[in-house]
């Protein structure tokens, strides 16, 4: 003889309402002129390098990020207000893409492709990139022209996206963004009272 709580919660699961409805993942959105990243408030458009987008529970837009990186750092950071749904990538190995312009509408899910990390390929932020690809072959073709391991989003540490980026991306900058971003720091100290 069953328990009778057994029983009540057999059939309790039998009702409807009583199971627990799957969430389903939204359509990725194409990237439009109005798209923004989530954490730099810029035009995607304006940066060069693959895109993300992450979809949220209760959250009608999705939020965009300028790098993929961004998207996967967001994904394991612990203060996250609302459950994510899903996230989508650019295939950076569809037809006619490039780093220079890597697509509107060539999404794939996150978990579902692979990425090329530490390539010599930065994403649009000048951090580095992680390059997804749906195709594992094009992406250890892309690895063996710029360097680079091809894995899955599992396998990526969380060093790769948490960690600081180093300044060796500011050295390679033009000297004019320099000398530009010198002077940013001079004013700012200027009208605070604070030494740069």
């Amino acid at each position: 003889m069953m328990p009778r709580v057994t029983v009540l919660c057999l059939a309790l699961s039998g009702l409807p309402g009583c199971k627990p409805e799957p969430t389903l993942l939204p359509d990725p959105m194409p990237l439009t002129e109005a798209s923004v990243g989530h954490f730099c408030q810029m035009n995607l458009m304006e940066h060069d390098g693959p895109k993300a987008q992450v979809h949220l529970q209760d959250v009608l837009a999705p939020l965009f990020f300028s790098q993929v990186r961004d998207a996967v750092a967001y994904q394991r950071m612990p203060e996250q207000s609302h459950e994510i749904l899903g996230i989508y990538v650019n295939d950076m190995g569809a037809d006619g893409v490039s780093r220079a312009e890597p697509g509107t509408t060539n999404w794939i899910r996150a978990e579902d492709a692979v990425y090329v990390t530490g390539s010599r390929r930065v994403g649009g932020m000048g951090a580095p990139e992680l390059v997804p690809f749906s195709d594992h072959g094009k992406a250890e073709a892309f690895a063996g022209q710029n360097g680079g391991t091809v894995v899955t989003l599992a396998e990526i540490s969380d060093a790769e996206v948490l960690a600081a980026v180093s300044d060796t991306s500011q050295d390679a900058a033009p000297a004019d963004h320099q000398d530009d971003y010198a002077a940013r720091l001079r004013a700012l100290g200027e009208t605070t009272g604070a030494k740069p």
